[in-house]
């Protein structure tokens, strides 16, 4: 933890907590890279791919102090956390070598090919589509709310490579798609705050080679089901607006302010439970399982304690009497506008309740 503080004073120039509130979006390639050079990127891979081989609790302690200092990590952020070790598990070893060493030197970005119009959360239902050809696939289809497509090398998609939508996880397969073959389509979406970091990625009768494949076709379901395990459960899902949380607190310190020391106190335990749960879901991915109940409770939870931080502090700060901060209300006002998404990126709220819900025999 030290080094990686040490390593962020370095390496970081000051910014004002608006700046580093977007953290989770930040995209600075140049960072990446140095952090890479460091041996940060791909750290839980092994280092015949280029990886530092440590463990999954090593990864957690580097994820919480970058969101902590509002490091700017959507470059390799996705590549590391879940397309490299889903290529690891469950690729060739031809696609291993090929993608895991430029994953660990951030030379290669990947983005998330799960969302469709007209499926979002609900990913049985993706009508994208992959068909055989003489060298490999064509693909045909659309997804939605790709973050970072246009800055991404490669894509992760789930399609459906045999079957209709209506057998929902018969047929489902992932391919690595290349996002600079002809055929491919990036189309900005831009949110509440004014990014434009989503993307509607459109494929137009797109030419793959065989070796696009991961794992087995038709194992998709089982493949996705793992990746989101990683996706939901780690630091990302708690410290979104930790940046805002500290610098309201450094405000009050300085304010010799005490007058909200009670919700300062009900963040702080909440955090420290929240924190745990994530730590042993960690435990249970270091050892191999795919913990998935587990991880969509502590996606739900933790998108819940992320959102009531702009919540409360909105209330807080909407007292006329109450000093004003600027920097503490630009970044409330970019929290506050992507809040929502909290509880829709990963999965719903809803979608997740679900599978906690069959998870406990309930449903």
């Amino acid at each position: 933890r030290l080094e990686v503080q040490d390593f962020l004073r370095a390496n970081l120039d000051p910014a004002p907590a608006d700046r580093r509130s977007r953290s989770w979006m930040g995209f600075d390639a140049d960072f990446s890279r140095r952090l890479a050079r460091r041996g940060w990127v791909g750290v839980t891979l092994p280092r015949a791919y280029g990886g530092a081989e440590m463990d999954a609790f090593c990864r957690f302690v580097l994820v919480e102090e970058l969101l902590c200092a509002g490091a700017p990590v959507a470059a390799h952020w996705i590549a590391d956390r879940q397309s490299g070790p889903l290529i690891l598990k469950y690729g060739t070893e031809a696609q291993r070598r090929h993608h895991l060493p430029r994953i660990c030197a951030a030379q290669s970005f990947f983005c998330i090919g799960m969302s469709e119009p007209g499926a979002g959360s609900d990913l049985a239902s993706v009508g994208s589509r992959a068909t055989r050809t003489a060298a490999g696939w064509r693909l045909n289809g659309r997804k939605l709310w790709t973050t970072h497509a246009h800055q991404a090398h490669c894509m992760i998609a789930l399609v459906r490579t045999s079957g209709q939508a209506g057998d929902r996880h018969v047929g489902l397969s992932q391919l690595i798609v290349d996002l600079s073959l002809p055929g491919v389509q990036i189309r900005p979406v831009r949110d509440l705050a004014g990014d434009s970091h989503f993307n509607e990625v459109l494929f137009d009768d797109v030419l793959l080679g065989e070796d696009a494949l991961i794992g087995r076709e038709g194992q998709g379901w089982e493949q996705v089901t793992a990746e989101l395990a990683y996706e939901r459960s780690g630091p990302e899902r708690i410290y979104s607006g930790i940046v805002l949380l500290e610098h309201w607190i450094d405000v009050l310190r300085r304010r010799g302010d005490g007058s909200h020391a009670e919700a300062i106190g009900r963040f702080a335990t909440e955090l420290a439970a929240l924190r745990q749960l994530s730590i042993s879901v960690t435990a249970r991915l270091a050892r191999g399982e795919s913990p998935v109940v587990e991880a969509a409770l502590v996606k739900d939870l933790g998108t819940t304690f992320e959102q009531s931080i702009p919540a409360t502090l909105e209330a807080a700060l909407g007292d006329p009497a109450e000093p004003v901060d600027g920097e503490l209300l630009r970044a409330l006002a970019y929290l506050s506008q992507v809040a929502p998404t909290f509880s829709l990126r990963g999965g719903t709220r809803e979608i997740l309740r679900g599978m906690v819900a069959r998870g406990l025999g309930l449903r």
